[in-house]
């Protein structure tokens, strides 16, 4: 089996920074080439039914902003892709046939089709009909979203690794189903929460970018019509956001309820259970949840969180403990402790090690295909290494969720002020849509921060804990990478929002006709 002697907890601990970097770095730029996307569709569609040159530079004002940020996240897209290889070279080796074939797919099909359109977009206006131009331009967004798709489904199979295999023989996970992996609940679910949420950073970026305009009486126009599409793409995004978050919290309690325990700070369970909506949560500290209580100060909404899970207000939700210690599910068996798991677990590693020495009869065989499920388990030294760290998934699921709903309100109040009064004289709404955009990027990583951080210990849910998946390098050699992609990252970042704020000061590459002929 693997020899885990040999890898320091250092290596471990700098490989998940780089790649926690990366990962925060690059999910800066990917909603906002989803969001903006829609946008730059929408602006198009107008000049294509319009004919209006007002249109035609609208849309090309975003479509360079878009490129901007388009550049920027194939970059650091590429360098994540990467980082299996060389942090995480065991779980490569060990899962490899399975979650390298929708990254294939991204690779090969949904990235050569954004860069196929994307050409034409940018290059092509002169030089094809209008009809195919505006094809161009949603294929590209199509493309980005089709790239989105293929990542989140390897993924959400890390979340919940369906549709696999274990085979003793090469010692692999493979692939049982392809269909089962690139259409499981957790992947569609987890795709569109992640674009809708996407579009709302894309609208409120816009609408940031049409309340600065405003505040320096610039671009007014564009502004205002810009502003209108923006209300509308982030009040309807922001709405499916919070459903779909919804029904993400049914499957979490399926899949992961560790994770959903973590994210309420909730330690004993049962039945009836409120939904947290604030607690005295110390967010430096893992609380001591074994010999404490239930968080003091807490405040929440009767039953919701029974409801939220199990869509019963008296349904039962385990807490930490009873995770960490078994308990009795609904239909009357038993979920058992992590001790029990981690005996199986070594079970299983026992067998498959006496399986690979050349034992391979029938019995060495079953006693690893009947204990594999737990095999992950095997590698942990406590049971309390399987508790994610609380604070981190409390307070970054309340984020979240606040900013969210936060944002439902500023874009019904943005759509009727854009319709109903002059928004030139509001200069307070121009001026929250500025903060807003930060609040927005940081609720938006919040979000990543639940979903990775509520899942560990495991890079694949209860199959490889992290310090088996990990390379067998040096740490210094970690560490010396992490400083250099923070300062790559850094600089990378800083030069978008360079180019981004002289674009936007810039502004639009006004046409001088006002109209053209509709069969041009």
């Amino acid at each position: 089996m693997m020899n885990l002697l040999d890898i320091t907890t250092a290596t471990v601990d700098w490989s998940r920074a780089q790649f926690a970097l990366t990962a925060i770095y690059h999910w800066l730029f990917v909603p906002l080439t989803l969001g903006l996307a829609v946008i730059m569709g929408i602006a198009e569609t107008c000049y294509y039914r319009t004919r209006k040159t007002f249109w035609k530079d609208t849309a090309r004002f975003w479509q360079r902003l878009f490129g901007i940020n388009f550049a920027m996240g194939v970059a650091t897209g590429i360098i994540l892709e990467f980082e299996f290889g060389t942090n995480w070279s065991n779980y490569s080796w060990f899962v490899g046939d399975i979650f390298g074939t929708p990254l294939a797919i991204e690779g090969i099909f949904a990235f050569f089709m954004e860069a196929t359109f994307v050409a034409v977009m940018f290059f092509g206006w002169k030089k094809v009909s209008p009809g195919f131009h505006l094809a161009s331009t949603w294929l590209t967004g199509l493309g980005a979203t089709l790239s989105a798709w293929w990542i989140l489904v390897a993924n959400a199979w890390m979340q919940d690794p369906i549709g696999s295999v274990f085979n003793p023989d090469t010692m692999r996970f493979e692939m049982s189903s392809f269909s089962k992996i690139a259409l499981s609940p957790f992947a569609v679910d987890k795709f569109f929460h992640t674009v809708t949420s996407s579009w709302v950073i894309g609208a409120v970026f816009c609408v940031a970018v049409c309340g600065w305009y405003l505040l320096r009486h610039r671009e007014e126009k564009l502004a205002k019509e810009s502003m209108k599409i923006a209300a509308i793409v982030g009040l309807a995004s922001s709405v499916l956001t919070v459903v779909i978050g919804d029904n993400s919290a049914v499957m979490v309690s399926q899949v992961q309820p560790m994770k959903l325990a973590a994210m309420e700070a909730l330690y004993n369970g049962g039945n009836d259970q409120p939904l947290t909506f604030t607690a005295a949560v110390n967010p430096f500290k893992q609380p001591d949840y074994v010999n404490e209580r239930e968080t003091s100060m807490k405040i929440g909404i009767p039953h919701g969180l029974s409801l939220l899970a199990t869509r019963s207000i008296s349904g039962y939700v385990p807490g930490i403990n009873d995770l960490l210690n078994g308990y009795r599910l609904p239909d009357g068996s038993r979920e058992p402790s992590v001790r029990q798991k981690m005996a199986m677990g070594r079970k299983a590693i026992v067998a498959l090690a006496q399986y690979r020495s050349g034992k391979k009869d029938a019995v060495t065989k079953k006693t690893v295909m009947d204990n594999i499920k737990y095999f992950g388990y095997g590698y942990v030294r406590n049971p309390h290494q399987v508790v994610p760290f609380i604070p981190v998934n409390f307070w970054a699921f309340r984020v979240m969720v606040g900013v969210g709903l936060l944002l439902i309100l500023f874009f019904i109040v943005d759509l009727f002020m854009v319709y109903r009064r002059d928004i030139s004289r509001y200069r307070w709404l121009s001026i929250v849509a500025l903060i807003f955009l930060p609040l927005t990027y940081l609720a938006s990583e919040s979000g990543w921060l639940v979903a990775e951080f509520g899942r560990q210990p495991w890079t694949i849910q209860d199959m490889l804990p992290t310090w088996v998946a990990v390379s067998d390098i040096h740490s210094g050699s970690v560490a010396l990478t992490f400083f250099i992609f923070l300062i790559l990252f850094t600089t990378m970042l800083a030069v978008e929002i360079c180019i981004l704020c002289k674009q936007i000061k810039k502004g639009p590459d006004h046409t001088e006709n006002e109209t053209l002929n509709v069969n041009a």
